[in-house]
């Protein structure tokens, strides 16, 4: 196993060279005779975990360079050593980022390499904690997503890695297949997660007013802005702004887009100063922009700005085998909304559920759920539970259509068990413990299935 790597830095060559000695049975130990020579070997060494730096040095002092290496590391653990210990210098020096401090001479050499030992323990777990929270980050911010199917996953796999850069993202798809959702997780999971995210739902808004709401206005700009009003653009600063039906927008509104997007700056309605922003851009459509864009509807121009990282969204119709676990989502959120039991589904309902093209998609399945859970008087839901025009698309399918037609079209039990048993052991984490408990199945049972699975 590889020694871990430390800098030793001290103007003082009989200094370092007994140090490093001494400590070089258990680390790998670089040395520097000044600030500068530390910097040096910090940006070409990114290995090295800890820094020993006496405070009196010519030039660049040891809190200085602790502040330069804090800036260049952020993750870099330190200890400073100086003969004039204070507890007013070492209390300045733990503000300027220090993790220990100690006092010249060094006589306890054992007693430093424990503070060495210990600090390095601490960067280990501070390491493990931001792994660790970067990887639950990734999971809550598409915690809001169901579905195991091949399509959905390379829609998260798409979303993750968009989220690590900050082009704009154009998010197409059929309605009620939950482009909101895609781009909320986009920002949940970026760099930006911690500013605004805004949304726009540019269809509902006039042109006049579009334009208002995305720049704002000042006062007296018309005859209803009584106020100066900041816009979406001013307000998502430093965050994500979402614009929903991005298809909807006007020639003039789509210009003054293109505007911001390239310059990054735009002008209040009646102004005439430029206000920066510093946003990404995040749209959404259910229209075939490339055609609108063939027909002159849509700027060329604009249209490749938005479209940097493309996100394509499925019809429910194209992933059938999610939505038994959609179903029992929704009927777990019914449930806790209102304070009862998740109602069960019966075989022939749910047969009734994957039979249905669903036009309306996810927002649709979901409206259909929660008007079963309503109307039902039982706690269970049967096919008479289920909306006549969605039971009646069952009846009128011959048998044989929903059993034998292709594997999208029908039911198969294995394998919605199987999408069921895989999306709970995501859920808690790979947890076997945990999902057996919420399968309502023994940890041997839910051991035997993974193994079938494998085999």
């Amino acid at each position: 196993m590889d020694k871990p790597k430390i800098l030793i830095v001290d103007d003082e060559a009989a200094i370092r060279t007994v140090m490093a000695r001494a400590l070089g049975g258990k680390y790998e130990c670089l040395t520097a005779a000044d600030g500068a020579e530390a910097l040096k070997i910090l940006k070409a060494e990114p290995e090295v975990k800890l820094m020993l730096s006496d405070v009196r040095m010519p030039g660049m002092d040891g809190v200085e360079l602790l502040k330069k290496a804090k800036a260049l590391r952020p993750g870099l653990f330190s200890i400073l050593l100086t003969a004039y210990g204070t507890v007013e210098l070492a209390v300045e020096a733990m503000k300027d980022g220090a993790d220990d401090f100690l006092t010249k001479p060094i006589t306890d050499l054992d007693q430093l390499e424990r503070r060495i030992e210990r600090a390095l323990k601490t960067a280990s777990l501070e390491a493990e904690v931001k792994e660790l929270k970067t990887r639950l980050d990734e999971k809550f911010g598409l915690e809001n997503f169901t579905g195991s199917s091949e399509v959905m996953q390379k829609v998260y796999a798409r979303i993750r890695q968009a989220a690590k850069s900050n082009a704009n993202v154009l998010i197409e798809g059929p309605s009620g297949t939950g482009k909101e959702l895609v781009a909320q997780a986009l920002h949940n999971l970026s760099a930006r997660a911690k500013g605004p995210f805004v949304a726009v739902e540019c269809a509902a808004l006039s042109s006049t007013l579009l334009e208002s709401e995305l720049f704002g206005h000042e006062k007296g700009a018309f005859t209803d802005a009584i106020r100066e009003r900041q816009g979406r653009f001013e307000l998502a600063n430093g965050g994500t702004l979402f614009l929903d039906e991005i298809g909807e927008i006007d020639a003039s509104t789509q210009v003054k887009l293109l505007r911001v997007l390239e310059t990054r700056t735009f002008q209040r309605v009646g102004g005439d100063k430029d206000i920066k922003t510093d946003i990404r851009i995040v749209a959404a459509t259910n229209r075939d922009l490339r055609k609108y864009v063939s027909e002159g509807k849509f700027r060329e121009d604009l249209y490749y700005r938005l479209n940097v990282i493309d996100i394509h969204l499925p019809a429910l119709k194209d992933r059938p085998g999610d939505i038994a676990l959609l179903t029992g989502r929704f009927l777990k959120e019914f449930a806790k909304e209102n304070g009862g039991k998740p109602k069960t589904i019966a075989p022939e309902a749910m047969r009734a559920l994957e039979a249905y093209d669903w036009p309306g998609n996810v927002r649709e399945l979901k409206n259909a759920v929660e008007k079963m859970v309503v109307l039902s008087e039982g706690d269970r839901l049967v096919l008479d539970d289920v909306p006549y025009e969605i039971a009646h698309a069952l009846k009128a399918r011959p048998e044989s259509a929903v059993y034998t037609a292709a594997p999208q079209r029908g039911i198969n039990i294995k394998e919605m068990e199987k999408a069921k048993i895989l999306s709970t052991l995501e859920r808690f984490r790979y947890n076997k413990t945990r999902a057996a408990e919420e399968l309502g199945i023994s940890r041997r049972t839910l051991h035997r299935k993974l193994n079938e699975w494998k085999s």
